[in-house]
């Protein structure tokens, strides 16, 4: 297995500010999150590894929030793990004490297969046991050593034992590999704003698109297409100088900038405004 740092987040998802390099080692910073690429077998699983470390006075706490990358994660804790679907709206959980946690963001097809149902509907977390069985026992039996490698601050020692778990599974299908270019193309490509353009590009019927990503992402495309405006909506608000709501919501394709700030505030849980003022104070 080799694995190579990753130079940047690969999604714009994570909303509260912090150390979010590799090897941040700002002794100010009270979580850290190190980014890995996976190695060539394990990257048509995985789009990147994530291992988050917090450190908190007694007594405090931070709550961390999440506009997520859409697929799912799988996370192990100390005392967890588990399948993460993404959620709707935000995702959160306060921190306290000392802390880590591993977790591997999961190409967009991945669990679908894994799980052995569509995830509109499921659970938004699922115990690893409550997999398929070949998923659940290859995931399980990593669970313990992946703790071990984390207790000792082996990072790449728990990536490996990831990655050869994985590799006792059997290949995205061809759903799969076609939901993660789907996913893809509506992250690098800004002028895809409707969901009739998606199907075309994709020489499908807009029934067809619309059950293939709501089986694998959990949301249809319509959503999928509004989680990656509002994640670079978040990620130009949170610049030193953000650009003007009217220009932002323009470039984001939106009518107005009325019907961008609605949409910002259902999903974030306050107005564009409000979430540039509150990032330029932290």
């Amino acid at each position: 297995m080799t694995s190579s740092t990753v130079a940047g987040p690969l999604s714009k998802g994570r909303l509260t500010p912090g150390a979010d390099a590799p090897g941040a080692d700002a002794p100010a910073a009270p979580v850290r999150i190190e980014r890995r690429a996976p190695g060539e077998a394990a990257a048509a699983f995985v789009r990147h590894f994530w291992l988050p470390r917090w450190s908190l006075p007694s007594g405090a706490s931070l709550r961390e929030t999440v506009l997520e990358y859409p697929t799912a994660n799988l996370v192990i804790e100390a005392d967890t793990a588990a399948l993460h679907r993404a959620n709707r709206g935000l995702s959160g959980r306060t921190l306290t004490g000392d802390g880590w946690a591993f977790g591997a963001l999961l190409r967009p097809g991945v669990a679908r297969q894994w799980v052995g149902v569509s995830l509109r509907g499921a659970p938004l977390v699922i115990p690893l046991e409550a997999l398929e069985p070949l998923a659940a026992r290859a995931l399980t039996a990593a669970v313990g050593a992946v703790r071990e490698c984390l207790a000792d601050d082996d990072a790449e020692g728990a990536i490996a034992v990831v990655e050869a778990a994985l590799g006792d599974l059997p290949a995205p299908d061809a759903d799969a590999r076609l939901v993660d270019a789907i996913v893809a193309a509506v992250e690098a490509d800004r002028d895809l704003r409707r969901v009739e353009q998606l199907a075309d590009r994709f020489g499908i019927g807009v029934r067809h698109l619309q059950r293939l990503v709501a089986g694998h992402v959990g949301f249809g495309p319509k959503w999928l297409i509004q989680r990656y405006r509002l994640q670079e909506a978040a990620a130009a608000l949170r610049e030193p100088g953000p650009p003007a709501l009217a220009r932002l919501a323009a470039d984001l394709g939106y009518a107005d900038q009325a019907h961008f700030s609605r949409e910002f505030k259902a999903v974030v849980g306050v107005t564009p405004e409000a979430y540039a003022a509150e990032s330029r104070r932290s």
